[in-house]
């Protein structure tokens, strides 16, 4: 049975429909009755029933604007549970075996919070074809489907299915054709009797084990197998299931973890369409060669992101007169021969992609193999080092390209000249090479109908041409990392109704900031950092989730109306000229605030970040001052950056309510004292770094370590966590609790007025790279136990009042003597690792006895060994000949020792 656009045809002899429909618990009461949508919707049932010789009850047949819905026959309202009950039962419609039950499906729009919907009576004999894709149906409802004998075509894709797949089910469905239940949540393996459908589709799922492909030579009626996006592993089948996989059309494993080698025999099926296995770790050479027996009807062939190796020349596929699409891309090892000078192939390829494979250069300055092809749709030879010109020459008047990717090559040129438009081509891809050049002013009437354009990382120079915002299906719009100067056309602003992503950072691009505009279109991301932009903020900004405006010279107030914005999650405005206190509102959906480097004053009021959300603060190098109370409100912070300004007072307890912090940086301020508490406090919120990831990557974050400023780009929280206490004045012992952080990388406590010793619990920071207790007043002895801690690259204690012998052995023997000037009692190590005697107390114990003593396992086993030698050595002496003899003659000579004294 069909389904048409304007409704779904039901054929049947008796019929019971029970819906129930939860709606939100909201603000508003049911009390007054049912809504008007719902009555609408009720009526509409009521009519089709009618139309199809049903009878609808007799007090669904009014509309009035009072008449209560609830109060229906058959229908029940909750007022408690929000709950909403509609029953037809089998006396609606006549006993007519032809009769139809037609209605609109539309009509369920107007209950959203559509939660279960039992099918469990509906016996619908002669229904083949049901579409329940696009909701979130739980994998309850296939239980009701049994009795659907006649089903032909099942489509419950893009639901909230889990569990195992219902075989039990789909047993009695033996008219069942088609399956797709791809975009749910099943787990568990493939049963191999749903490879008896002739169409099987459940990618996108989490199945996992191997294909239950068997070597019967007993034909299975399998002709479309998509496996797409799960979990599933092992080798594929041998040439022994040739026979039982004889009928297969398609076959998609793409985003499993298959291994081994491909089998010769899948290109050998007679019917076999497509084969994609890309995005696995296949091995080895594919199985084509120029003696292959291979079938004659491919159409697509997808190998990429595989580790294949050995050589494949397109010559050799020279009968395969249907093929469409190849894409071996992200092989690196595999050779691949494209370029055969006067071979003219019996294909025409609309899709070719061999991103990442080591192509000869050659490809484009001698392109013998691209030019016979004229029916090409997508060309992918990015990151290859391609060298010649920009093939300008693709650009046909016949052309057909929709998506072209040239990037990441040695590419020069320029893109003109350009004679014909190319109204089909969407997307151009063609950064990180040397291309150079203006763009032609008539930028829009060669390319009319982008959607995407990326430039990025080339030589393009002189001013963007006006005529860019008349592409009005623009979507992602990225001219980074060039030479652009002049103004930015405040059009590319506000003139791109479909524009999600704006990339113009770093050039010479100048002007007011966003063109003076307020009111802005680009609906994602806009990133025009390093740039010359000036002027002030505007006072409404509007739109984007994501604006980078840092590098600039924007000047003035950071206006009170952008606080207020809805949808901003990233804004960073830092290296500018701003001025003025930070307004007291912030979004609530705000992650990210940079302000580094501005010159922002006043305080920091309580209420300034009372948003859940951020994780992200850096407002380093400003005047900011005031205590930081405040910080009780950034439950979620995962980067703190206060630095180099003029907070005062102590370190707040309320950084212990931080719950997952990464990055802590007050250096440079007047914070006093550390207490212990404090310490505990920090080392239980910072034990959960590395289960931290981020959402939005950062723009690139610099931190001070390791004796210098370092700069982390992407998915920097996996390389650094670090507190930097720095330059304030912190005084008292250091808190031992510090050496509990042992996922920390960087620890800077220097400049601060710091007494005691350094705690030997530091040799528990196990991933500590860099430590910097300098310029501090400790004393005492460096503690030997810090030789263990392996990846210390970078180690000072400078200026300090320590005593006693520097260790040298671990990492220590890298560190050179500017680590330890400035404290007048520090003595090297002599040879045999033991101090001098001039030294006093602190002498450092030798290298076995230090192992000894931080070792209880091995000091007992050396006092075990001991007991055992001493009583062997006894039982020698009292039972053995040669003991007694020893024990006689030593006795003989202590009795005369004693006689002639």
């Amino acid at each position: 049975m069909s389904a048409g656009e304007g409704g779904v045809y039901f054929k049947m002899r008796f019929f019971f429909f029970l819906v129930v429909l939860c709606l939100p618990d909201s603000n508003v009461s049911r009390s007054h009755g049912c809504f008007v949508e719902e009555r609408t919707a009720l009526m509409d049932i009521g009519s089709s029933l009618t139309r199809s010789n049903g009878t609808a009850p007799p007090s669904w047949g009014r509309g009035d604007e009072d008449d209560d819905c609830c109060l229906w026959e058959r229908v029940k309202c909750s007022n408690i549970l929000g709950e909403y009950h509609i029953s037809t039962s089998q006396t609606l419609l006549n006993a007519h075996g032809d009769s139809f039950w037609r209605f609109n499906t539309t009509v369920f729009s107007s209950f959203p919070e559509l939660q279960f919907l039992d099918l469990s009576r509906l016996k619908l004999p002669k229904l083949q074809h049901l579409n329940l894709s696009y909701n979130w149906l739980q994998e309850s409802i296939l239980a009701d489907l049994g009795e659907l004998v006649s089903l032909e075509v099942l489509d419950a894709s893009s639901n909230a299915m889990s569990g195992v797949l219902p075989t039990a089910v789909l047993k009695n469905l033996t008219n069942l054709k088609e399956l797709n239940l791809s975009a749910n949540g099943f787990s568990g393996s493939l049963p191999g009797s749903l490879l008896e459908l002739p169409h099987l589709d459940p990618s996108g799922s989490s199945l996992a084990g191997h294909t239950p492909i068997n070597s019967s030579s007993e034909p299975v009626s399998l002709q479309v197998l998509n496996l797409n996006n799960n979990r599933m592993s092992g080798a594929l089948p041998t040439e022994q299931a040739f026979g039982y996989l004889r009928n297969l059309r398609e076959l998609h494993l793409s985003s499993n973890n298959f291994t081994g080698n491909i089998s010769t025999f899948l290109l050998s099926l007679p019917h076999i369409e497509r084969l994609d296995l890309s995005g696995n770790t296949f091995e080895g050479p594919i199985p084509i060669t120029p003696s292959s027996n291979l079938s004659l009807s491919p159409k697509g062939l997808r190998f990429s992101q595989n580790n294949l190796s050995g050589k494949l020349s397109f010559f050799w596929l020279r009968n395969l007169t249907k093929l469409e699409e190849i894409n071996l891309s992200g092989n690196i090892n595999l050779a691949i021969d494209v370029n055969i000078p006067g071979w003219v192939p019996p294909f025409q390829l609309k899709q070719l992609a061999l991103s990442g494979c080591g192509l000869d250069k050659g490809i484009i300055a001698e392109p013998h193999f691209l030019r016979t092809q004229h029916h090409l749709q997508e060309l992918d030879l990015s990151n290859n080092n391609l060298s010649g010109r920009m093939p300008n020459w693709l650009f046909t008047k016949e052309a057909t390209l929709v998506n072209l990717n040239l990037g990441n090559n040695w590419l020069t040129g320029s893109l003109s000249p350009i004679w014909h438009p190319q109204t089909a081509l969407q997307s151009i891809v063609i950064s990180t090479n040397r291309i150079a050049g203006k763009l032609p002013a008539n930028f829009s009437a060669i390319f009319p109908s982008l959607s995407a354009l990326d430039l990025s990382d080339n030589n393009f120079y002189g001013e963007i041409p006006m005529s860019l915002c008349s592409i009005k299906h623009m979507k992602d719009l990225s001219l980074s990392n060039n030479n652009f100067s002049g103004e930015m056309p405040a059009c590319v602003f506000t003139d791109f109704p479909e524009l999600w992503t704006l990339s113009a950072s770093n050039n010479q691009l100048g002007g007011l900031v966003l063109g003076g505009m307020k009111k802005l279109s680009i609906r994602f991301a806009m990133h025009l950092q390093n740039n010359k932009f000036e002027g002030t903020l505007p006072r409404n900004l509007s739109g984007a989730l994501v604006l980078d405006l840092s590098g600039n010279h924007i000047t003035g107030s950071i206006p009170q109306k952008n606080c207020s914005l809805a949808s901003i999650e990233i804004l960073d405005l830092s290296n500018n000229n701003l001025s003025g206190s930070i307004p007291r509102c912030v979004s609530a959906s705000l992650s990210l605030l940079n302000l580094y480097g501005n010159s922002l004053s006043g305080n920091i009021s309580d209420d300034l970040f009372n948003t859940s959300n951020l994780m992200y603060l850096d407002m380093r190098h400003n005047k900011l001052t005031g205590n930081l109370n405040w910080l009780r409100h950034l439950d979620k912070i995962k980067t703190l950056s206060l630095g180099w300004n003029d907070f005062e007072g102590q370190i707040n307890p309320n950084l212990c309510k931080l719950k997952c912090p990464r990055i802590i940086d007050f250096s440079h301020n007047s914070q006093a004292h550390c207490h212990h508490v404090l310490a505990t406090s920090l080392v239980r919120v910072i034990r959960q770094l590395k289960a931290y990831i981020i959402v939005h990557d950062p723009i690139d974050f610099t931190f001070a370590t390791k004796g210098g400023q370092y700069t982390y780009g992407y998915n920097f929280f996996y390389l650094m966590s670090g507190i930097d206490l720095s330059g304030n004045m912190l005084s008292g012992e250091i808190p031992w609790e510090l050496g509990d952080l042992s996922h920390i990388k960087s620890l800077n406590l220097s400049n601060n007025f710091f007494t005691g010793q350094i705690p030997a619990s530091f040799a528990n920071m196990s991933e500590i790279e860099s430590l910097d207790l300098s310029h501090n007043e400790l004393s005492g002895l460096i503690p030997w136990q810090l030789t263990k801690l392996s990846s210390l690259a970078v180690f000072s204690v400078a200026y300090n009042n320590l005593s006693g012998c520097i260790p040298n052995s671990g990492q220590f023997g890298t560190f050179g003597m500017d680590s330890y000037q400035g404290n007048i009692n520090l003595r090297n190590m002599s040879k045999g690792n033991i101090c001098s005697p001039d030294s006093g107390a602190g002498d450092l114990p030798s290298e076995g006895r230090d192992s000894m003593a931080g070792d209880p396992v091995l000091y007992a086993v050396s006092a075990a060994s001991f007991v055992l030698a001493f009583w062997a050595t006894v039982a020698f002496l009292f039972f053995h000949p040669l003991g007694r003899h020893v024990i006689l003659g030593q006795g003989i000579w202590y009795y005369d020792l004693v006689i002639n004294d």
